[in-house]
């Protein structure tokens, strides 16, 4: 197996699938065009990318690609539905880079309540002014208020909780239950939170469903001089509502994320960054030494399990619910040609297979049993049929409860 790394990982991973007998291409620089050539050149079965986009013509471009790992927790960079079109799975490391996360917006809400930059920037001016920077409220009993609360926003709520803060919460996953495992108060909505926070934390993935999540009716409901931080994704966030909300409301903003952030280092400016009363980072909530091996040893597992399976631990992109009616149990030998001759009685009754399974037994006998999810209803005649092939022990057909 060749798998390809297109960008920047620790040494461990290239080294650790090396000493598995797997051929690396290792090329942190690829991107756009070149990454394009280098699919076509060197043919991998996987693909194991960090930020760099993966685009529908990348994925055509591989011919042998089975397989691709975003080395984060997001896959909003990859196109989900070109790389579904051609059978090829898309895995992610979730929960590898939380801690990592949680630690830098914890340094935004500090940073924001004590403004640690700007007394940075002004000593560096050659300005003392301990009389403008003694002003702070704390966080000791303050809201904190969580949008997200998956494995990144559980780590930020256990670091609130030790400074002493109550901790709010919604997410569309969110039940009482865990609400409780939290120690948090759940809310409604993203808005009902908002309403409630001395601070609103943002930690949800980038969906089509969370895209600008956070808008006009959110900060609407915030209160003015509440610090809002955000370390998932830019487009979360409807930045131009942000931005007013800056201004007029005297919100405190501490950033990560950005919308439309460049690909490679170099010159960029946006308006909310340069904004009094933001706190803009790079966008390096995962880039910590323990993270990015701790996403290095995902992206191993992730490799050797699909090696030694063919399944993608961690697949975003299997489809949950399928048009399969009813389900095909048949008990055969395991001979030469039986599978072949089930799903060819299948064909020619026009009946798709939606998923399918066939499991060995030990014994010297070679039996197996195979489990297929049928798109269809088939005619009364055909397990019959089945029945009366002569390595088939016994063939029924069951339905599928609804969805």
């Amino acid at each position: 197996m060749r798998v390809l790394i297109a960008d920047r990982l620790p040494d461990s991973a290239r080294t650790k699938l090396q000493s598995a007998g797997i051929e690396v291409v290792l090329d942190p620089s690829l991107a756009d065009d070149t990454l394009t050539a280098a699919l076509r050149e060197h043919d991998p079965a996987v693909l194991v990318v960090r930020s760099t986009r993966v685009t529908a013509d990348h994925v055509a471009a591989g011919r042998a690609l089975q397989l691709v790992i975003r080395a984060g927790a997001g896959v909003n960079t990859i196109d989900l539905a070109a790389a579904s079109a051609r059978g090829v799975f898309v895995a992610n490391c979730p929960g590898t880079n939380s801690i990592a996360v949680a630690e830098l917006t914890m340094a935004h809400i500090l940073n924001a309540d004590r403004r640690v930059a700007d007394n940075v920037a002004d000593l560096r001016a050659g300005s003392w002014r301990k009389k403008e920077y003694s002003r702070a409220r704390g966080l000791a009993g303050r809201v904190l208020g969580v949008i997200g609360c998956g494995a990144i926003g559980a780590e930020v709520i256990s670091r609130a909780q030790a400074f002493g803060m109550d901790v709010i919460g919604w997410s569309p996953s969110l039940d009482a239950a865990r609400a409780t495992q939290l120690g948090i108060r759940p809310m409604g909505s993203a808005v009902d939170v908002a309403q409630r926070a001395d601070v609103l934390s943002v930690h949800v993935a980038l969906t089509p469903a969370t895209r600008g999540l956070i808008g006009e009716a959110v900060f609407a409901a915030m209160r003015p001089g509440t610090m809002f931080v955000n370390t998932s994704r830019g487009e979360v966030v409807d930045e131009a509502a942000l931005m007013q909300a800056v201004r007029e409301k005297r919100v405190r903003a501490g950033l990560d994320v950005f919308c439309d952030e460049p690909g490679k280092d170099g010159d960029w400016r946006t308006d909310l960054a340069a904004l009094d009363g933001v706190y803009g980072t790079h966008h390096i909530g995962a880039s910590t030494e323990q993270a990015q091996e701790a996403v290095a040893a995902d992206v191993c597992r992730i490799v050797l399990a699909f090696r030694d399976t063919g399944n993608a631990p961690n697949c975003v992109n299997l489809a949950l619910e399928t048009p399969a009616s009813h389900l095909l149990v048949v008990r055969h030998a395991d001979h030469v040609g039986v599978l072949a001759a089930i799903l060819d009685r299948l064909r020619q009754a026009g009946i798709n297979v939606q998923r399918m399974e066939n499991v060995i037994f030990t014994g010297d006998d070679g039996a197996a049993c195979a489990r297929i999810q049928l798109e269809g209803t088939p005619a009364p005649g055909l397990v019959d049929a089945l029945r009366d092939q002569a390595s088939i022990f016994d063939a029924v057909l069951l339905p599928l409860p609804a969805a």
